[in-house]
């Protein structure tokens, strides 16, 4: 599976098939937020959030490239990310593309 941000894969003549997503929403424990509350006092890098974005970023990247897999695609074109907060501590990130076959 190829993924890229672009909206073509050099070298390649390509048939839409569709657009695909993924996404998760993520939170750190109550001990983490407290700690991590502290750090923006002194401020820094807040590692755990960090962590926790990455984790998301990864794991909606795998729902959008299952969805890719599902329509029988061979890469996924002009990859975008996008997040929000939910609520105090806790994220949504979304993956979005458009599937796409090799002609």
């Amino acid at each position: 599976m190829i993924l890229v941000n672009t909206d073509y894969i050099s070298g390649k003549e390509l048939e839409t098939l569709g657009l695909v997503q993924g996404s998760t929403i993520q939170s750190k424990n109550i001990g983490r937020d407290i700690t991590q509350g502290f750090k923006t006092l002194v401020g820094g890098e807040l590692k755990a959030y960090t962590d926790m974005m990455n984790e998301a970023r990864a794991l909606a990247t795998k729902r959008m490239v299952g969805e890719a897999e599902a329509l029988g695609a061979d890469g996924v074109v002009n990859i975008r990310y996008a997040s929000s907060t939910v609520m105090q501590g806790a994220a949504e990130v979304i993956a979005y593309g458009t599937a796409v076959k090799f002609k």
